[in-house]
Protein backbone atom coordinates (compact mmCIF):
# COMPACT_ATOMS: atom_id res chain seq x y z
CA UNK A 1 0.00 0.00 0.00
CA UNK A 2 1.37 3.53 -0.83
CA UNK A 3 1.69 6.19 1.77
CA UNK A 4 -0.37 8.43 0.19
CA UNK A 5 -2.96 5.75 -0.15
CA UNK A 6 -2.37 5.11 3.97
CA UNK A 7 -2.54 8.56 4.54
CA UNK A 8 -5.79 8.84 3.11
CA UNK A 9 -7.45 5.68 4.94
CA UNK A 10 -6.59 6.87 8.23
CA UNK A 11 -7.89 10.27 7.81
CA UNK A 12 -11.25 9.57 6.10
CA UNK A 13 -12.28 6.00 5.98
CA UNK A 14 -10.95 4.98 9.58
CA UNK A 15 -11.98 8.26 10.64
CA UNK A 16 -15.31 8.85 9.47
CA UNK A 17 -16.36 5.26 9.03
CA UNK A 18 -14.83 3.52 12.27
CA UNK A 19 -14.02 6.02 14.83
CA UNK A 20 -16.52 8.94 13.84
CA UNK A 21 -17.80 7.20 15.48
CA UNK A 22 -16.31 5.55 18.45
CA UNK A 23 -17.53 8.04 20.60
CA UNK A 24 -17.20 7.82 24.12
CA UNK A 25 -19.09 9.94 26.84
CA UNK A 26 -17.62 12.49 29.09
CA UNK A 27 -14.63 13.71 28.01
CA UNK A 28 -16.18 17.50 26.74
CA UNK A 29 -18.55 17.04 29.60
CA UNK A 30 -19.04 21.10 30.33
CA UNK A 31 -16.01 21.58 28.13
CA UNK A 32 -15.59 23.53 25.28
CA UNK A 33 -13.97 22.58 21.84
CA UNK A 34 -11.94 25.53 20.41
CA UNK A 35 -12.96 25.01 17.11
CA UNK A 36 -10.56 25.93 13.82
CA UNK A 37 -7.84 26.26 16.29
CA UNK A 38 -4.07 25.45 15.22
CA UNK A 39 -1.99 22.45 15.71
CA UNK A 40 0.61 24.31 18.26
CA UNK A 41 0.88 21.90 21.45
CA UNK A 42 0.45 24.00 24.61
CA UNK A 43 4.00 24.68 26.06
CA UNK A 44 2.72 23.37 29.27
CA UNK A 45 1.19 20.02 28.33
CA UNK A 46 3.05 17.16 28.92
CA UNK A 47 1.67 13.89 26.81
CA UNK A 48 2.86 10.37 26.52
CA UNK A 49 2.20 7.98 23.26
CA UNK A 50 2.42 4.54 24.49
CA UNK A 51 3.72 2.22 21.84
CA UNK A 52 2.09 -1.29 22.22
CA UNK A 53 3.57 -4.22 20.63
CA UNK A 54 1.42 -7.30 20.67
CA UNK A 55 2.20 -10.82 21.63
CA UNK A 56 5.77 -9.90 23.29
CA UNK A 57 8.37 -8.77 21.37
CA UNK A 58 11.97 -10.79 21.74
CA UNK A 59 14.80 -8.70 23.84
CA UNK A 60 17.57 -10.94 22.34
CA UNK A 61 16.88 -9.73 18.98
CA UNK A 62 16.19 -5.69 19.53
CA UNK A 63 17.59 -4.55 22.69
CA UNK A 64 19.72 -6.68 24.70
CA UNK A 65 22.02 -9.32 22.71
CA UNK A 66 24.07 -11.73 24.18
CA UNK A 67 26.89 -12.75 21.57
CA UNK A 68 29.02 -14.68 24.35
CA UNK A 69 26.46 -17.16 24.68
CA UNK A 70 26.08 -20.65 22.85
CA UNK A 71 23.82 -20.00 19.44
CA UNK A 72 21.24 -21.80 20.96
CA UNK A 73 20.47 -18.52 22.89
CA UNK A 74 21.82 -15.85 21.11
CA UNK A 75 20.49 -16.64 17.76
CA UNK A 76 21.44 -16.03 14.17
CA UNK A 77 22.56 -12.29 14.72
CA UNK A 78 25.49 -10.22 15.62
CA UNK A 79 25.59 -7.47 17.77
CA UNK A 80 26.42 -3.50 16.25
CA UNK A 81 27.81 -0.90 18.49
CA UNK A 82 25.37 1.56 19.37
CA UNK A 83 25.86 5.83 19.78
CA UNK A 84 26.51 5.12 23.39
CA UNK A 85 30.45 3.94 24.25
CA UNK A 86 29.64 0.21 24.86
CA UNK A 87 25.47 -0.16 24.52
CA UNK A 88 25.05 -2.83 22.14
CA UNK A 89 22.07 -3.81 19.79
CA UNK A 90 21.01 -6.22 17.44
CA UNK A 91 22.44 -5.94 14.06
CA UNK A 92 19.02 -5.73 12.47
CA UNK A 93 18.83 -2.30 14.37
CA UNK A 94 20.90 0.03 12.84
CA UNK A 95 18.79 3.09 12.85
CA UNK A 96 17.80 3.11 16.31
CA UNK A 97 21.47 2.25 17.18
CA UNK A 98 22.42 5.28 15.69
CA UNK A 99 20.10 7.17 17.72
CA UNK A 100 20.42 5.54 21.25
CA UNK A 101 21.53 8.92 22.73
CA UNK A 102 18.06 10.02 22.11
CA UNK A 103 16.57 7.39 24.21
CA UNK A 104 17.30 4.56 27.31
CA UNK A 105 16.32 1.03 27.79
CA UNK A 106 15.48 -1.25 30.12
CA UNK A 107 16.77 -4.32 30.05
CA UNK A 108 14.90 -6.00 33.28
CA UNK A 109 11.25 -5.11 33.47
CA UNK A 110 9.51 -8.10 36.34
CA UNK A 111 5.74 -7.53 37.31
CA UNK A 112 4.48 -8.80 34.22
CA UNK A 113 2.33 -12.06 34.11
CA UNK A 114 2.59 -15.32 31.64
CA UNK A 115 -0.73 -13.37 29.43
CA UNK A 116 -0.90 -12.25 26.19
CA UNK A 117 -2.97 -9.08 27.51
CA UNK A 118 -2.93 -5.44 26.53
CA UNK A 119 -4.53 -4.76 29.88
CA UNK A 120 -1.28 -4.90 31.48
CA UNK A 121 1.02 -2.53 29.47
CA UNK A 122 -2.48 -0.23 29.38
CA UNK A 123 -2.87 -0.62 33.38
CA UNK A 124 0.52 -1.50 34.70
CA UNK A 125 -1.27 -4.68 36.54
CA UNK A 126 -2.68 -7.86 36.05
CA UNK A 127 -6.42 -7.92 36.10
CA UNK A 128 -9.34 -10.14 35.05
CA UNK A 129 -8.94 -13.27 37.75
CA UNK A 130 -10.61 -13.94 41.20
CA UNK A 131 -6.32 -14.19 42.37
CA UNK A 132 -5.80 -10.77 40.77
CA UNK A 133 -8.03 -9.03 43.89
CA UNK A 134 -9.30 -5.88 41.24
CA UNK A 135 -11.09 -3.42 42.94
CA UNK A 136 -14.88 -3.27 41.65
CA UNK A 137 -15.01 -2.08 38.08
CA UNK A 138 -11.61 -3.04 37.71
CA UNK A 139 -8.36 -1.49 37.36
CA UNK A 140 -8.33 1.62 34.83
CA UNK A 141 -6.00 2.35 32.24
CA UNK A 142 -3.31 4.68 32.38
CA UNK A 143 -5.01 7.32 30.09
CA UNK A 144 -8.15 7.08 31.67
CA UNK A 145 -6.66 8.25 35.04
CA UNK A 146 -4.99 11.03 33.39
CA UNK A 147 -8.38 12.04 31.68
CA UNK A 148 -9.85 12.15 35.14
CA UNK A 149 -7.32 13.91 36.96
CA UNK A 150 -6.06 16.38 34.53
CA UNK A 151 -8.96 16.35 31.87
CA UNK A 152 -9.20 17.64 28.27
CA UNK A 153 -5.40 18.87 26.70
CA UNK A 154 -4.99 21.72 25.42
CA UNK A 155 -7.65 24.19 24.14
CA UNK A 156 -10.64 21.22 25.25
CA UNK A 157 -8.66 18.63 22.85
CA UNK A 158 -9.90 15.06 24.02
CA UNK A 159 -7.31 13.34 26.70
CA UNK A 160 -7.00 9.88 25.81
CA UNK A 161 -6.98 8.36 22.06
CA UNK A 162 -6.49 4.61 21.10
CA UNK A 163 -5.04 5.02 17.18
CA UNK A 164 -4.97 1.16 17.85
CA UNK A 165 -6.48 -1.45 14.99
CA UNK A 166 -9.10 -3.47 16.06
CA UNK A 167 -7.19 -6.82 16.14
CA UNK A 168 -8.84 -10.27 15.47
CA UNK A 169 -6.78 -11.48 18.99
CA UNK A 170 -9.30 -9.95 21.42
CA UNK A 171 -7.05 -9.55 24.37
CA UNK A 172 -4.70 -7.62 22.12
CA UNK A 173 -7.70 -4.63 22.06
CA UNK A 174 -7.42 -2.05 24.60
CA UNK A 175 -10.64 -3.01 25.95
CA UNK A 176 -10.00 -4.65 29.00
CA UNK A 177 -10.09 -8.24 27.60
CA UNK A 178 -8.49 -11.26 29.27
CA UNK A 179 -7.80 -14.76 28.83
CA UNK A 180 -9.90 -15.45 31.45
CA UNK A 181 -12.45 -13.71 33.74
CA UNK A 182 -14.46 -10.90 32.97
CA UNK A 183 -13.31 -7.65 31.04
CA UNK A 184 -11.79 -5.42 33.57
CA UNK A 185 -13.27 -2.18 30.93
CA UNK A 186 -13.29 0.94 31.44
CA UNK A 187 -12.14 0.19 35.00
CA UNK A 188 -13.36 2.09 37.86
CA UNK A 189 -12.77 5.68 36.13
CA UNK A 190 -15.95 4.75 34.32
CA UNK A 191 -17.45 5.52 30.59
CA UNK A 192 -16.19 9.49 30.48
CA UNK A 193 -12.59 8.22 30.73
CA UNK A 194 -12.57 5.33 27.62
CA UNK A 195 -10.49 6.56 25.19
CA UNK A 196 -11.97 8.12 21.95
CA UNK A 197 -11.20 4.88 19.50
CA UNK A 198 -9.89 5.70 15.71
CA UNK A 199 -10.33 2.08 14.45
CA UNK A 200 -12.55 -1.00 15.04
CA UNK A 201 -15.15 -1.24 18.21
CA UNK A 202 -14.02 -0.75 20.95
CA UNK A 203 -17.01 -1.80 22.45
CA UNK A 204 -19.91 -2.39 20.22
CA UNK A 205 -23.23 0.08 22.88
CA UNK A 206 -20.55 2.97 22.46
CA UNK A 207 -20.04 3.05 18.32
CA UNK A 208 -22.53 4.93 16.51
CA UNK A 209 -22.86 2.41 13.73
CA UNK A 210 -24.02 3.08 9.77
CA UNK A 211 -22.35 6.94 9.30
CA UNK A 212 -20.77 7.38 6.14
CA UNK A 213 -19.75 10.44 4.31
CA UNK A 214 -22.49 10.88 2.60
CA UNK A 215 -24.30 10.84 6.36
CA UNK A 216 -21.54 12.80 7.72
CA UNK A 217 -22.05 16.01 5.03
CA UNK A 218 -25.79 15.85 6.97
CA UNK A 219 -25.79 17.69 9.74
CA UNK A 220 -28.97 17.06 11.31
CA UNK A 221 -28.42 13.21 10.69
CA UNK A 222 -25.43 13.08 12.73
CA UNK A 223 -26.60 14.99 15.51
CA UNK A 224 -29.63 12.91 15.70
CA UNK A 225 -27.35 9.63 15.66
CA UNK A 226 -25.89 10.90 18.65
CA UNK A 227 -28.38 11.71 20.56
CA UNK A 228 -29.83 8.48 19.90
CA UNK A 229 -26.78 6.86 21.19
CA UNK A 230 -27.35 8.59 24.74
CA UNK A 231 -29.66 5.55 25.68
CA UNK A 232 -26.84 3.17 25.34
CA UNK A 233 -24.88 4.51 27.64
CA UNK A 234 -26.11 3.32 30.80
CA UNK A 235 -26.61 6.06 33.65
CA UNK A 236 -23.61 8.27 32.31
CA UNK A 237 -25.74 11.05 30.46
CA UNK A 238 -24.22 12.73 27.26
CA UNK A 239 -24.65 16.35 28.67
CA UNK A 240 -23.34 18.46 26.36
CA UNK A 241 -21.38 15.63 24.58
CA UNK A 242 -23.54 16.05 21.03
CA UNK A 243 -23.20 19.12 20.47
CA UNK A 244 -19.62 19.31 21.53
CA UNK A 245 -18.52 16.30 19.42
CA UNK A 246 -19.92 16.96 16.69
CA UNK A 247 -18.49 19.98 15.66
CA UNK A 248 -14.77 18.47 16.34
CA UNK A 249 -15.52 15.80 14.05
CA UNK A 250 -16.70 18.26 11.10
CA UNK A 251 -13.92 21.31 11.59
CA UNK A 252 -12.16 21.28 15.44
CA UNK A 253 -8.70 20.76 16.36
CA UNK A 254 -9.02 16.80 15.90
CA UNK A 255 -10.25 16.57 12.72
CA UNK A 256 -7.55 19.07 11.55
CA UNK A 257 -5.16 16.31 13.58
CA UNK A 258 -6.15 12.94 12.03
CA UNK A 259 -5.66 14.38 8.28
CA UNK A 260 -2.92 12.62 7.41
CA UNK A 261 -2.94 14.85 3.92
CA UNK A 262 -1.50 17.77 5.62
CA UNK A 263 1.83 16.68 6.10
CA UNK A 264 3.82 16.91 3.42
CA UNK A 265 4.37 13.78 0.86
CA UNK A 266 8.28 13.96 2.33
CA UNK A 267 7.26 13.76 5.69
CA UNK A 268 4.39 10.41 4.70
CA UNK A 269 7.12 8.55 2.76
CA UNK A 270 10.13 9.51 5.62
CA UNK A 271 7.93 7.39 8.02
CA UNK A 272 7.04 4.68 5.47
CA UNK A 273 4.22 2.51 4.11
CA UNK A 274 1.92 -0.25 6.18
CA UNK A 275 3.83 -3.97 6.19
CA UNK A 276 0.81 -6.49 7.41
CA UNK A 277 1.63 -9.15 9.63
CA UNK A 278 0.29 -12.86 9.38
CA UNK A 279 -3.36 -12.89 10.23
CA UNK A 280 -2.75 -15.91 11.77
CA UNK A 281 -0.96 -13.77 14.67
CA UNK A 282 -4.14 -11.67 15.14
CA UNK A 283 -2.06 -8.54 16.06
CA UNK A 284 -1.78 -5.43 14.23
CA UNK A 285 0.23 -4.58 10.92
CA UNK A 286 3.07 -2.82 11.13
CA UNK A 287 1.88 0.42 10.21
CA UNK A 288 4.30 4.13 10.62
CA UNK A 289 1.83 6.22 9.42
CA UNK A 290 -0.05 5.29 12.81
CA UNK A 291 2.94 6.69 14.32
CA UNK A 292 2.91 9.88 12.16
CA UNK A 293 -0.69 9.91 13.21
CA UNK A 294 0.35 9.92 16.77
CA UNK A 295 2.62 12.87 16.61
CA UNK A 296 -0.22 14.70 15.14
CA UNK A 297 -2.66 14.10 18.07
CA UNK A 298 0.01 14.88 20.82
CA UNK A 299 1.00 18.05 18.61
CA UNK A 300 -2.47 18.79 18.47
CA UNK A 301 -3.28 18.42 21.99
CA UNK A 302 -4.26 14.88 22.86
CA UNK A 303 -2.57 14.05 27.03
CA UNK A 304 -2.10 10.05 26.05
CA UNK A 305 -2.02 8.05 22.72
CA UNK A 306 -1.64 4.34 22.23
CA UNK A 307 -0.90 2.82 19.38
CA UNK A 308 -0.36 -1.23 18.49
CA UNK A 309 2.54 -2.10 15.99
CA UNK A 310 3.10 -5.23 14.73
CA UNK A 311 2.74 -9.17 15.74
CA UNK A 312 5.43 -10.52 18.16
CA UNK A 313 4.56 -13.89 19.22
CA UNK A 314 7.06 -15.78 17.46
CA UNK A 315 6.84 -19.47 18.66
CA UNK A 316 7.66 -20.12 14.86
CA UNK A 317 4.24 -21.83 15.29
CA UNK A 318 3.25 -19.34 13.09
CA UNK A 319 4.48 -17.96 9.13
CA UNK A 320 8.21 -19.17 10.11
CA UNK A 321 11.63 -18.99 12.16
CA UNK A 322 12.66 -16.13 14.66
CA UNK A 323 15.13 -15.63 11.95
CA UNK A 324 12.96 -14.97 9.47
CA UNK A 325 10.48 -13.12 11.58
CA UNK A 326 13.12 -10.80 12.96
CA UNK A 327 14.48 -10.52 9.27
CA UNK A 328 11.04 -9.22 7.91
CA UNK A 329 9.96 -7.45 10.45
CA UNK A 330 12.54 -5.92 12.51
CA UNK A 331 13.91 -3.54 9.57
CA UNK A 332 10.54 -1.83 9.41
CA UNK A 333 10.17 -1.31 13.29
CA UNK A 334 14.25 -0.13 13.44
CA UNK A 335 13.00 2.69 11.01
CA UNK A 336 10.22 3.83 12.04
CA UNK A 337 10.40 4.11 15.38
CA UNK A 338 13.78 5.84 14.75
CA UNK A 339 11.73 8.30 12.52
CA UNK A 340 9.21 8.96 15.34
CA UNK A 341 11.97 9.98 17.85
CA UNK A 342 13.59 12.07 15.56
CA UNK A 343 10.34 13.76 14.39
CA UNK A 344 9.44 14.45 17.80
CA UNK A 345 12.70 15.57 18.76
CA UNK A 346 13.04 18.12 15.46
CA UNK A 347 9.57 19.77 16.60
CA UNK A 348 10.29 20.42 19.92
CA UNK A 349 8.01 17.82 21.08
CA UNK A 350 10.34 15.34 22.64
CA UNK A 351 10.80 16.56 25.53
CA UNK A 352 6.99 17.26 26.49
CA UNK A 353 6.09 14.11 25.11
CA UNK A 354 6.68 10.73 27.06
CA UNK A 355 7.70 7.32 24.90
CA UNK A 356 7.31 4.06 25.89
CA UNK A 357 7.61 0.85 23.38
CA UNK A 358 6.90 -2.21 24.83
CA UNK A 359 5.17 -5.72 24.92
CA UNK A 360 3.05 -8.46 27.39
CA UNK A 361 6.98 -9.78 28.22
CA UNK A 362 10.27 -10.85 26.75
CA UNK A 363 11.12 -13.99 24.98
CA UNK A 364 12.58 -17.29 25.92
CA UNK A 365 16.28 -16.85 26.21
CA UNK A 366 16.55 -20.94 24.60
CA UNK A 367 15.19 -20.94 21.15
CA UNK A 368 12.77 -23.56 21.24
CA UNK A 369 13.34 -26.98 18.63
CA UNK A 370 10.90 -25.25 15.75
CA UNK A 371 13.40 -22.17 15.35
CA UNK A 372 11.52 -19.38 17.99
CA UNK A 373 11.00 -18.24 20.95
CA UNK A 374 8.40 -18.89 23.51
CA UNK A 375 6.54 -16.77 26.32
CA UNK A 376 8.84 -15.23 28.99
CA UNK A 377 7.86 -13.13 31.51
CA UNK A 378 11.41 -13.11 33.68
CA UNK A 379 12.36 -9.86 32.13
CA UNK A 380 11.63 -7.86 28.71
CA UNK A 381 13.49 -4.82 27.08
CA UNK A 382 11.45 -1.33 27.40
CA UNK A 383 12.33 1.63 24.99
CA UNK A 384 11.43 5.02 26.80
CA UNK A 385 12.26 8.39 25.51
CA UNK A 386 10.95 12.06 26.05
CA UNK A 387 9.16 13.82 28.82
CA UNK A 388 12.62 14.80 30.86
CA UNK A 389 13.85 11.14 30.72
CA UNK A 390 18.41 11.28 29.48
CA UNK A 391 18.96 9.70 26.75
CA UNK A 392 21.50 6.68 26.31
CA UNK A 393 21.04 4.92 29.62
CA UNK A 394 21.05 1.54 29.99
CA UNK A 395 18.69 0.04 33.20
CA UNK A 396 19.56 -2.82 34.61
CA UNK A 397 21.49 -6.27 33.73
CA UNK A 398 20.00 -9.55 32.81
CA UNK A 399 22.44 -12.64 33.24
CA UNK A 400 24.58 -13.79 30.82
CA UNK A 401 21.66 -15.92 28.98
CA UNK A 402 19.44 -12.88 28.89
CA UNK A 403 16.92 -14.91 31.10
CA UNK A 404 16.49 -12.69 34.05
CA UNK A 405 17.78 -9.67 36.49
CA UNK A 406 21.53 -10.04 37.10
CA UNK A 407 21.26 -6.80 38.94
CA UNK A 408 18.58 -3.63 38.91
CA UNK A 409 15.25 -5.50 38.54
CA UNK A 410 12.75 -2.68 37.46
CA UNK A 411 8.59 -3.34 38.32
CA UNK A 412 6.30 -2.53 35.99
CA UNK A 413 4.99 -0.25 38.70
CA UNK A 414 7.85 1.96 38.68
CA UNK A 415 7.35 1.96 34.94
CA UNK A 416 3.74 3.90 35.58
CA UNK A 417 5.07 5.76 38.08
CA UNK A 418 7.67 7.12 35.73
CA UNK A 419 5.10 8.06 33.44
CA UNK A 420 2.48 9.73 35.94
CA UNK A 421 5.78 11.85 37.13
CA UNK A 422 6.87 13.30 33.47
CA UNK A 423 2.95 14.32 32.78
CA UNK A 424 2.98 16.22 35.89
CA UNK A 425 0.76 14.28 38.44
CA UNK A 426 2.00 13.83 42.36
CA UNK A 427 2.32 10.89 43.21
CA UNK A 428 2.45 11.56 46.79
CA UNK A 429 -1.34 13.49 46.95
CA UNK A 430 -3.01 12.14 43.70
CA UNK A 431 -5.59 9.56 44.38
CA UNK A 432 -8.47 8.48 42.66
CA UNK A 433 -11.94 6.83 44.37
CA UNK A 434 -12.81 3.33 43.04
CA UNK A 435 -16.82 2.48 43.09
CA UNK A 436 -16.81 1.01 46.41
CA UNK A 437 -15.90 4.60 47.08
CA UNK A 438 -12.14 3.80 48.91
CA UNK A 439 -9.60 5.80 47.56
CA UNK A 440 -6.48 4.61 45.95
CA UNK A 441 -3.29 5.88 45.15
CA UNK A 442 -1.88 5.60 41.24
CA UNK A 443 0.73 2.89 42.02
CA UNK A 444 1.84 0.12 44.75
CA UNK A 445 3.40 1.20 47.84
CA UNK A 446 7.12 1.85 47.57
CA UNK A 447 7.32 2.28 43.93
CA UNK A 448 9.02 5.43 42.46
CA UNK A 449 9.41 6.87 39.23
CA UNK A 450 12.97 5.42 37.86
CA UNK A 451 15.88 7.72 39.36
CA UNK A 452 18.29 6.52 36.76
CA UNK A 453 15.98 7.64 33.60
CA UNK A 454 16.68 11.26 35.05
Amino acid sequence: MSTGRMSKSVSRRTFLKSSALGISAGWVSGRGINAGAGLKLNPGQKSVVMIYLPGGPTQFETFDPKPESPVEIRGSFLPTQTKVPGVQFCELLPRLSSIADRFSVIRTLVGMENRHESFQCYTGRAGGRTEDGEPAGGWPAFGSVISQLLGPGANGMIPYVDAAPKMSYGPYNNNGSHLQGNPSWPGFTGFKHIPFTLEGEVKSDLVLHGIDLTRLNQRKSLLQSVKRSQQQIDGEGLDNFQNQAFEMLTSGRFAEAMDLEREPQSVRERYGALQKTDPSFGGAPQSPQHLLLARRLVEAGVRCVTVAFGAWDWHANREGSIEYLSKKYLPLFDQSLAVFLQDLDERGLLEQTTVIVWGEFGRTPRINAKGGRDHWPGTQSVLMAGGGIQGGRIIGQTDRVGGVPADRPVHVQEIFATLYRNVGVDLATAQITDLSGRPRYLVDDNRFPIPELY
